[in-house]
């Protein structure tokens, strides 16, 4: 990463880890692994995840684009299953580019939300947790005066 670039503006290239998750209920969340490449505006990558009916892996290509915090991408199926689509994803990177958090939907048919988190990034809400036990164990470890 340039340093004189904003952390705000930090580029989206780079492994991440994410779930996503239906709108109906009573189906499981899905996990996936999606690598990034962000040149200019634009983003391509590659996904892929456990399907959860038969638990083969399965592969997407990614092709989208980002315009500030707004981050926009098509995962496209790299099989001949008949049963997976084109799946558009909206979403919102966060300040520090670690995360990427909004919805995602089959047109006419499925939608969720989704979240994923850059790879030896921690989520915001376990650095906070684990910054307050940190302080808690130094508390406890630093003998009264």
């Amino acid at each position: 990463m340039d340093e004189g670039r904003s952390r705000s503006s930090r580029s989206l290239t780079g492994v991440w880890q994410g779930i996503y998750s239906y709108s109906r209920g009573g189906l499981p969340t899905v996990a996936f692994t999606a690598t990034l490449i962000e040149a200019g505006r634009s983003l391509s990558g590659s996904v892929h995840e456990q399907c959860m009916m038969k638990g083969e892996a399965l592969f997407f290509s990614v092709s989208g684009s980002r315009q500030g915090t707004a981050v926009n991408f098509v995962k496209t199926y790299l099989g001949t299953s008949p049963y997976y689509r084109t799946i558009v994803y909206d979403g919102t990177v966060n300040g520090d580019a670690t995360e990427i958090e909004g919805r995602w939907t089959i047109p006419g048919d499925w939608s969720g939300r989704f979240l994923m988190t850059r790879s030896g990034d921690a989520p915001r809400a376990a650095i906070e947790s684990e910054s307050a036990e940190s302080r808690i164990e130094t508390a406890e470890l630093t003998p009264a005066r």
